[in-house]
């Protein structure tokens, strides 16, 4: 048997880059995948776990980053590679990280020249298996969460409206637009602080989530089903320059009203798109706040710096970080790590320590950048079908003579089926009658139509009324009791069993429903 590969981190190289791709709780189920664990001494420390704790966890504090790449048979990191890295790698070895393949052809020759195999976490296909090991996923929530605190700590009032004795204070008004995931925890966390909520994005289909979060959906005045910006993977496609020029509009007629706003629109492989522009900017009121979630791929909006934070002439903080999820170290860690350790238990399928690089696995084969001497990037579609959800046909509009028609079939309908009861039931009367008393015929019929009209009544209250109504109402069933006891004097052996089970069960509603209402205003007391 072959002895266990070697799995090791180095500390990142890039500067004010505090994440590490292997955490002591990480390190310990790579290790019951049958690896053996390296740690580059201090490649922790920012993100708040030490040497200390990783040799508790079983894993080897290598001194170097230089000895850590010569002695680790797998390499895993947060950053893509630095040449100085790159030239580690050897055919025997197997990098996992990001890596930028779209703009990083020259990365991507040295390892193909070097022979190694290289996996980008951002290839991870946006499948429902892959979802475990989806890092571009992990490391948005926590941007679009980190945005949101990032224009708090530069906006100069509350998000949340209050009503003070010093005054009235109105709550901030917050545009995010793109609602991927960076967006939707951006829309959570605004939510969550009490900020009006407005919400963006080019695909339709999630309008139903914003709307669930407690934020409002923009609409365009534009025709849906000339626009799918939906594209494969659950990511934005490219805008029709008509739909651009709708988009824009309406960003124009918010853009004075709006405190705050947070831009996160991104497509694959592709420069971010400009949808904030420098007119926008300057329609905004001083100290309003943008947060470009973009800045790395050059940014949403006109006027972003790269890294930094600038004030323009008419006071607008425009923040251009692309560090949010390395201002979150140990969180941002923790989620990269476990990304990490769900990728090697899929390249472990035998627990036995050693890669099983499958390239018809489609997860693998997505993410494979290079593999044996040869670049395998763009990979081919994923063979299942994506997470994102197919978008909702716009239902047909009727005309008044469609609907009329409707309504005219839908009452022809339920004539019918009532005429129909009402014959079944007269024919079971009649049967009855012939062989039953005559005053027994008497309390029968009260009884059906008692039963007719209550059904009658209820099944016409919308059923999420009927609780409310059944436990207030449940006292009417003591003029059911009435009934009965007065029945139960009747001379009749089958009319007195019937009174006396109809006095029982009514007694059960009556006080069942007193319990029922009981626990009902219950539910809405201060404890």
């Amino acid at each position: 048997m072959a002895d266990p590969m070697k799995i090791g981190t180095p500390k990142e190289t890039f500067r004010g880059e505090s994440r590490v791709a292997m955490t002591p709780d990480s390190a310990l189920q790579l290790q019951k995948l049958g690896y053996k664990c390296l740690i580059q001494s201090g490649a922790g420390k920012a993100a708040g776990f030490s040497d200390d704790a990783y040799e508790a966890a079983g894993a080897e504090v290598v001194k170097t980053a230089a000895s850590l790449w010569k002695q680790a048979d797998i390499i895993t990191k947060v950053r893509q590679p630095d040449s100085k890295e790159i030239g580690h790698l050897t055919a025997e070895k197997t990098l996992i990280s990001f890596f930028n393949p779209a703009s990083n052809t020259e990365g991507m020759e040295a390892a193909k020249t070097a022979g190694a195999a290289v996996i980008a976490m951002e290839m991870v296909p946006r499948i429902s298996r892959a979802q475990k090991m989806d890092a571009l996923s992990s490391m948005a929530n926590i941007a679009g969460y980190r945005a949101v605190i990032e224009a708090g700590n530069n906006f100069g009032r509350f998000f949340t409206g209050q009503i003070t004795a010093a005054g009235k204070v109105p709550p901030a008004k917050v545009l995010i637009v793109g609602a991927g995931v960076a967006g939707l925890a951006a829309i959570g966390t605004s939510t969550s602080l009490g900020a009006v909520t407005y919400a963006f994005d080019v695909r339709p289909e999630v309008a139903e989530q914003v709307e669930s979060m407690g934020a409002e959906f923009v609409y365009l005045d534009f025709e849906e089903d000339q626009q799918d910006g939906s594209a494969t993977g659950g990511y934005a496609s490219v805008s029709s320059p008509e739909f651009r020029e709708a988009q824009l509009a309406k960003f124009r007629e918010l853009a004075p009203e709006m405190d705050i706003v947070i831009t996160t629109a991104l497509i694959p492989n592709r420069d971010a798109p400009k949808l904030w522009l420098e007119d926008m900017v300057q329609a905004m009121k001083p100290g309003s706040v943008i947060i470009d979630l973009a800045a790395e791929r050059g940014g949403n909006v006109e006027g972003t710096v790269k890294d930094e934070k600038i004030v323009t002439e008419n006071g607008v903080t425009i923040v251009g970080y692309t560090d949010f999820p390395s201002r979150m170290a140990t969180q941002s860690s923790s989620l990269f790590a476990t990304n990490i350790r769900h990728m090697m238990t899929d390249l472990t399928p035998e627990k036995d320590g050693q890669i099983a690089h499958n390239m018809e696995d489609d997860v693998i084969r997505g993410a494979t950048v290079t593999y044996k001497g040869e670049i395998t990037f763009p990979p081919p579609p994923p063979k299942v079908q994506a997470i994102a959800a197919k978008p909702k046909e716009k239902p047909k509009e009727l005309t008044p003579e469609e609907k009329r028609a409707q309504e005219v079939a839908a009452f022809k309908a339920q004539t019918k089926q009532q005429v129909s009861l009402l014959a079944v039931g007269g024919l079971l009367l009649l049967l009855v009658g012939l062989v039953a008393p005559a005053s027994f015929m008497q309390h029968f019929i009260v009884f059906v139509l008692s039963v007719f009209v209550g059904f009658q009544v209820i099944w016409n209250v919308s059923h999420s009324l009927h609780t409310p109504l059944m436990a207030i109402t449940n006292a009417i069933s003591s003029i059911i009791i009435l009934g009965a006891l007065m029945q139960i004097g009747s001379g009749s052996g089958l009319v007195i069993i019937l009174a006396a089970v109809s006095v029982f069960m009514a007694g059960i509603n009556i006080f069942g429903g007193f319990l029922v209402t009981r626990r009902m205003l219950a539910m809405f007391q201060k404890s």
